[in-house]
Formats: C-alpha cells, structure tokens, sequence
C-alpha cells in the first residue's frame, strides 16, 4: 500500500485545510442571515467552492454546522470564563464580545453577569438561525460547547449570589434556567433592540435583588 508523499502532496494537504476554513466561515456566516437556508449548494455559493469540495471538507452538512456552531460559542464561554475571574476580557478569541462591554479587574459580580447576558441576548440575536439547522441532529462539539456554555453561566448566576447580590429563595437552577429562557425570548423578539435588552435585563438584575 502506498502513501500520498510526492511533491504534489504538500499542496493538495494545503488546499485541504483551506477548504476546509472557507466551508466554516461561509457557514457562520449564512447562521447570521435570518433567511438563510443551510444547505450544502448555500455554503458552497457563500464559500466560493464546489458543493462536492464542501462535502470532501467534512464529509456532511450537519458535521459542518456542527463545527460551525461550535466554533461560533467558543468566545462566549471565553467571555463567561473571563468575566467569573474578574478580568472582564476574552483573550485571544479575536470576536468582540456582544454588547461590547469591557469590564476591569475586580468586576464585581452583579456587574459581571449583567454584561454576560447582555453579551448572550447580543449573540443569539445576531445568530438568528443557529439551532434550526441542528433539531433533531448529531452534533456531538456543539453539545460539549452548550454543556460548558451552561456550567459557566450558572457559574456566574451563584458567583453573584454568593458574593449577595442576589436572592437567595429562588433555587440556582431555577434561576439560571429562567435569566437563559427570558434572554432568549428577548434576543428573538421582532423589535429585539440594544434599548430593549438593556431595559430588559434592568429589570430582571432588579426583581433578583436580595430581599429585605
């Protein structure tokens, strides 16, 4: 059995991996377009390639949205991350956090995860589409991501409450299932607007204010 090692071989590896990049980006995005249909023809148009060389790329369409939208939550959970250790920053994941909010050393907590769902309503509004192509399919990456997406943000939900800014009656669980479903809710809204997110999460920081 013979190997691929000629002169040719270097340059067909090359190609390779920058198929690869092209279908990723042209599938990221098509999940920003709120029309967008995925299909392979879509990615391949958007990519600049043949539908058979984005097929080659990943071997199907729903592994490619799988890593496309695995790709697309990394800087969010960087942010979480970032945000938890009070740095307020996302190093070196080369997307500006949602709402463009920096926040320094020292952040304090209640502030932290105010900009996190900010960031969260900012991300699934501008990724309108994300989860449609991806009902009822495999997509192994994209569950590891939204399981650490989820840890980390119930991370940040009892950082706040342990450090008493929030209320303490109300399971974290619970708490953390109802700030993700609201934020959701608003980040989907017809009239979803930078005014409408600030006012919203206003609202819910308030009503989650330690009760006297």
């Amino acid at each position: 059995m013979s190997t691929a090692s000629g002169p040719d071989s270097q340059p067909r590896r090359a190609d390779a991996v920058r198929n690869r990049l092209l279908a990723l980006e042209a599938t990221k995005a098509l999940l920003k377009q709120r029309d967008a249909t995925i299909t392979v023809e879509a990615i391949a148009r958007q990519a600049g390639l043949g539908a058979a060389t984005v097929v080659r790329a990943f071997g199907n369409k729903d592994a490619l949205v799988d890593a496309a939208v695995a790709e697309l939550l990394d800087p969010l959970i960087r942010r979480a991350g970032g945000l938890l250790s009070g740095s307020g920053s996302d190093p070196g994941s080369g997307t500006e956090p949602g709402s463009g909010t920096e926040l320094g050393s020292g952040t304090e907590p209640r502030q932290a995860l105010r900009a996190f769902l900010l960031d969260l309503i900012a991300f699934q509004s501008a990724h309108w589409i994300m989860n449609e192509p991806l009902r009822g399919v495999e997509a192994p990456l994209t569950a590891t991501r939204r399981t650490e997406l989820r840890a980390a943000f119930r991370a940040l939900v009892a950082h706040t409450r342990d450090a008493g800014g929030m209320r303490t009656d109300i399971d974290i669980d619970v708490a953390t299932t109802l700030l993700g479903e609201m934020a959701y809710a608003i980040a989907r809204s017809d009239v979803a607007s930078q005014q409408l997110a600030d006012g919203f999460v206003t609202v819910v920081m308030d009503g989650l204010r330690p009760q006297s």
